[in-house]
Protein backbone atom coordinates (compact mmCIF):
# COMPACT_ATOMS: atom_id res chain seq x y z
CA UNK A 1 0.00 0.00 0.00
CA UNK A 2 1.64 3.27 -1.72
CA UNK A 3 0.42 6.46 0.24
CA UNK A 4 1.05 9.83 -1.19
CA UNK A 5 0.72 13.28 1.21
CA UNK A 6 0.46 16.26 -0.69
CA UNK A 7 2.54 19.53 -0.22
CA UNK A 8 1.45 22.89 -0.39
CA UNK A 9 3.22 26.25 0.15
CA UNK A 10 1.68 27.01 3.40
CA UNK A 11 1.52 23.23 4.46
CA UNK A 12 2.63 22.28 8.00
CA UNK A 13 1.20 19.21 8.88
CA UNK A 14 2.90 17.14 6.21
CA UNK A 15 5.70 15.47 7.73
CA UNK A 16 3.53 14.51 11.10
CA UNK A 17 1.09 13.10 8.93
CA UNK A 18 4.14 11.51 6.49
CA UNK A 19 5.74 10.24 10.18
CA UNK A 20 2.18 8.16 11.12
CA UNK A 21 2.10 6.91 7.67
CA UNK A 22 5.82 6.29 6.81
CA UNK A 23 7.26 5.84 10.33
CA UNK A 24 4.61 4.37 12.72
CA UNK A 25 2.92 2.41 10.13
CA UNK A 26 5.84 1.60 8.09
CA UNK A 27 3.95 2.38 4.86
CA UNK A 28 5.79 2.94 1.58
CA UNK A 29 4.86 7.44 1.68
CA UNK A 30 5.69 9.67 -0.70
CA UNK A 31 5.68 13.48 -0.67
CA UNK A 32 3.76 15.04 -3.89
CA UNK A 33 4.37 18.44 -4.72
CA UNK A 34 1.58 20.73 -5.46
CA UNK A 35 2.75 21.70 -8.67
CA UNK A 36 3.31 17.93 -9.89
CA UNK A 37 0.39 16.39 -11.55
CA UNK A 38 1.26 12.43 -10.72
CA UNK A 39 0.16 10.78 -8.15
CA UNK A 40 2.95 8.49 -8.23
CA UNK A 41 0.60 5.14 -8.58
CA UNK A 42 -0.32 6.19 -5.04
CA UNK A 43 -3.19 3.78 -3.16
CA UNK A 44 -4.05 6.27 -0.79
CA UNK A 45 -3.81 10.17 -0.92
CA UNK A 46 -3.42 12.31 2.30
CA UNK A 47 -4.00 16.48 2.18
CA UNK A 48 -2.40 17.37 5.19
CA UNK A 49 -3.32 20.54 7.50
CA UNK A 50 -1.63 23.98 7.46
CA UNK A 51 -2.13 27.30 5.61
CA UNK A 52 -1.74 26.39 2.05
CA UNK A 53 -0.80 29.52 -0.12
CA UNK A 54 -1.07 31.57 3.23
CA UNK A 55 -5.13 31.15 3.27
CA UNK A 56 -5.47 34.03 0.84
CA UNK A 57 -8.94 34.42 -0.38
CA UNK A 58 -10.31 31.78 1.06
CA UNK A 59 -8.88 28.92 3.00
CA UNK A 60 -8.04 26.14 0.37
CA UNK A 61 -9.57 28.21 -2.37
CA UNK A 62 -6.33 28.67 -4.38
CA UNK A 63 -4.91 25.16 -3.59
CA UNK A 64 -8.16 23.68 -5.12
CA UNK A 65 -6.26 24.79 -8.35
CA UNK A 66 -3.07 23.33 -7.94
CA UNK A 67 -2.00 21.20 -10.73
CA UNK A 68 -2.00 18.13 -8.15
CA UNK A 69 -5.66 18.73 -7.71
CA UNK A 70 -6.50 17.69 -11.19
CA UNK A 71 -5.05 14.45 -10.56
CA UNK A 72 -6.81 14.25 -7.02
CA UNK A 73 -10.42 15.00 -7.87
CA UNK A 74 -9.63 12.54 -10.87
CA UNK A 75 -8.67 9.64 -8.61
CA UNK A 76 -11.24 10.22 -5.95
CA UNK A 77 -14.15 10.27 -8.68
CA UNK A 78 -12.33 6.59 -9.80
CA UNK A 79 -13.08 5.82 -6.08
CA UNK A 80 -9.68 6.18 -4.85
CA UNK A 81 -9.13 6.86 -1.17
CA UNK A 82 -8.64 10.59 -0.24
CA UNK A 83 -8.40 12.36 3.60
CA UNK A 84 -8.02 15.55 4.23
CA UNK A 85 -7.29 17.63 7.59
CA UNK A 86 -8.20 20.43 8.81
CA UNK A 87 -6.67 22.83 6.00
CA UNK A 88 -6.96 19.48 3.92
CA UNK A 89 -10.92 19.11 4.82
CA UNK A 90 -10.98 22.83 3.34
CA UNK A 91 -9.41 21.86 -0.05
CA UNK A 92 -11.62 19.35 -0.76
CA UNK A 93 -14.82 21.28 -0.18
CA UNK A 94 -13.59 23.86 -2.34
CA UNK A 95 -12.56 20.94 -4.85
CA UNK A 96 -16.62 20.01 -4.55
CA UNK A 97 -15.02 16.31 -3.46
CA UNK A 98 -16.61 17.31 -0.31
CA UNK A 99 -20.42 19.27 -0.13
CA UNK A 100 -20.44 21.95 2.39
CA UNK A 101 -18.10 25.00 3.24
CA UNK A 102 -15.92 25.94 6.34
CA UNK A 103 -16.12 29.17 7.42
CA UNK A 104 -15.24 31.65 9.78
CA UNK A 105 -14.80 30.45 13.73
CA UNK A 106 -18.14 31.41 15.32
CA UNK A 107 -15.87 33.90 17.55
CA UNK A 108 -13.63 34.87 15.00
CA UNK A 109 -10.64 33.49 16.82
CA UNK A 110 -8.11 31.26 16.00
CA UNK A 111 -8.62 27.74 18.64
CA UNK A 112 -5.91 25.81 19.04
CA UNK A 113 -6.44 23.13 21.99
CA UNK A 114 -7.64 19.49 22.64
CA UNK A 115 -11.17 18.69 22.41
CA UNK A 116 -13.73 15.56 22.21
CA UNK A 117 -15.60 14.01 19.49
CA UNK A 118 -17.90 11.53 19.13
CA UNK A 119 -17.81 8.98 16.46
CA UNK A 120 -21.06 8.97 14.74
CA UNK A 121 -20.55 5.65 12.64
CA UNK A 122 -17.97 2.97 11.97
CA UNK A 123 -19.11 2.70 8.51
CA UNK A 124 -16.54 4.72 6.83
CA UNK A 125 -12.27 3.95 5.99
CA UNK A 126 -11.58 6.20 8.81
CA UNK A 127 -13.50 5.12 11.86
CA UNK A 128 -14.31 1.09 11.29
CA UNK A 129 -11.72 0.46 14.08
CA UNK A 130 -13.87 2.57 16.21
CA UNK A 131 -16.98 1.89 17.97
CA UNK A 132 -19.94 4.17 17.36
CA UNK A 133 -20.15 6.40 19.74
CA UNK A 134 -16.79 6.48 21.37
CA UNK A 135 -15.03 9.77 22.54
CA UNK A 136 -11.86 10.56 21.25
CA UNK A 137 -9.70 13.53 22.47
CA UNK A 138 -8.35 14.85 19.54
CA UNK A 139 -6.40 18.62 19.34
CA UNK A 140 -7.44 21.52 16.58
CA UNK A 141 -5.96 24.09 15.57
CA UNK A 142 -7.88 27.00 12.87
CA UNK A 143 -9.22 29.66 12.73
CA UNK A 144 -11.99 28.80 9.77
CA UNK A 145 -13.59 25.30 10.96
CA UNK A 146 -17.09 25.91 10.92
CA UNK A 147 -18.99 23.22 9.06
CA UNK A 148 -21.84 25.02 6.97
CA UNK A 149 -23.93 23.65 4.62
CA UNK A 150 -27.73 24.07 3.33
CA UNK A 151 -30.32 22.18 5.13
CA UNK A 152 -30.90 19.63 2.31
CA UNK A 153 -26.95 18.60 2.75
CA UNK A 154 -27.29 18.42 6.12
CA UNK A 155 -30.09 16.55 5.54
CA UNK A 156 -28.66 13.76 3.05
CA UNK A 157 -25.19 13.88 5.80
CA UNK A 158 -27.87 12.28 8.24
CA UNK A 159 -29.54 10.07 6.26
CA UNK A 160 -26.57 8.69 4.30
CA UNK A 161 -24.49 7.95 7.37
CA UNK A 162 -21.83 10.73 6.69
CA UNK A 163 -21.40 12.87 9.49
CA UNK A 164 -18.78 11.02 11.26
CA UNK A 165 -17.46 12.89 13.96
CA UNK A 166 -19.31 15.69 16.01
CA UNK A 167 -18.11 17.83 18.40
CA UNK A 168 -19.07 16.71 22.26
CA UNK A 169 -17.45 16.88 25.67
CA UNK A 170 -15.99 13.61 27.36
CA UNK A 171 -18.69 11.83 28.31
CA UNK A 172 -20.19 12.07 24.62
CA UNK A 173 -23.11 15.11 24.82
CA UNK A 174 -23.29 16.78 22.00
CA UNK A 175 -24.75 20.46 22.20
CA UNK A 176 -23.94 24.35 21.99
CA UNK A 177 -21.42 24.22 24.70
CA UNK A 178 -19.00 21.50 23.39
CA UNK A 179 -19.10 22.75 19.51
CA UNK A 180 -15.99 24.93 19.50
CA UNK A 181 -16.73 27.18 16.68
CA UNK A 182 -20.06 26.83 15.81
CA UNK A 183 -20.41 24.24 13.00
CA UNK A 184 -23.86 23.25 11.96
CA UNK A 185 -25.01 20.26 13.94
CA UNK A 186 -21.87 20.15 15.57
CA UNK A 187 -20.05 18.65 12.67
CA UNK A 188 -16.45 17.71 13.09
CA UNK A 189 -15.62 15.56 10.13
CA UNK A 190 -17.76 14.07 6.74
CA UNK A 191 -17.04 12.15 4.17
CA UNK A 192 -18.78 11.66 0.74
CA UNK A 193 -21.96 9.60 -0.34
CA UNK A 194 -19.49 7.05 -2.13
CA UNK A 195 -17.29 6.58 1.18
CA UNK A 196 -13.86 7.10 -0.06
CA UNK A 197 -13.28 10.56 0.14
CA UNK A 198 -13.08 11.95 4.10
CA UNK A 199 -12.51 15.52 5.43
CA UNK A 200 -12.25 15.92 9.48
CA UNK A 201 -10.99 19.54 10.63
CA UNK A 202 -9.28 18.00 14.11
CA UNK A 203 -5.60 16.43 14.23
CA UNK A 204 -5.26 12.63 14.54
CA UNK A 205 -1.62 12.84 12.95
CA UNK A 206 -1.09 15.43 16.51
CA UNK A 207 -2.41 12.31 18.63
CA UNK A 208 -1.16 9.39 17.73
CA UNK A 209 1.92 8.18 20.15
CA UNK A 210 2.42 8.17 23.35
CA UNK A 211 5.40 10.62 23.52
CA UNK A 212 2.73 13.52 22.52
CA UNK A 213 0.58 12.35 25.71
CA UNK A 214 -2.45 11.50 23.58
CA UNK A 215 -3.23 8.52 21.51
CA UNK A 216 -6.87 8.97 20.79
CA UNK A 217 -5.75 9.97 16.78
CA UNK A 218 -4.12 6.41 16.64
CA UNK A 219 -7.48 4.51 16.15
CA UNK A 220 -8.58 6.55 13.34
CA UNK A 221 -5.34 5.65 11.21
CA UNK A 222 -5.44 1.73 12.72
CA UNK A 223 -8.77 2.76 11.28
CA UNK A 224 -7.39 3.50 7.52
CA UNK A 225 -4.75 0.50 7.98
CA UNK A 226 -7.79 -2.19 8.36
CA UNK A 227 -9.08 -0.51 5.23
CA UNK A 228 -5.94 -0.75 3.41
CA UNK A 229 -4.87 -4.26 4.64
CA UNK A 230 -8.85 -5.48 3.80
CA UNK A 231 -8.09 -3.37 0.08
CA UNK A 232 -4.60 -5.54 -0.19
CA UNK A 233 -6.61 -8.79 0.51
Amino acid sequence: MKCGVIIFPGSNCDHDTVHMLQTVYGLQTVELWHKDADLQGCDMIFVPGGFSYGDYLRCGAVARFSPIMEAVIKFANQGGFVMGICNGFQVLCEAHLLPGVLMRNANQKFICKNIYLRTETSDSAITAAIERGKVLKIPIAHAEGLYYADDNIIADLNKNHQILFRYSDANGNVNDATNPNGSLSNIAGICNATRNVFGMMPHPERAGEGILGNTDGKLIFDSIMQFASEKVA
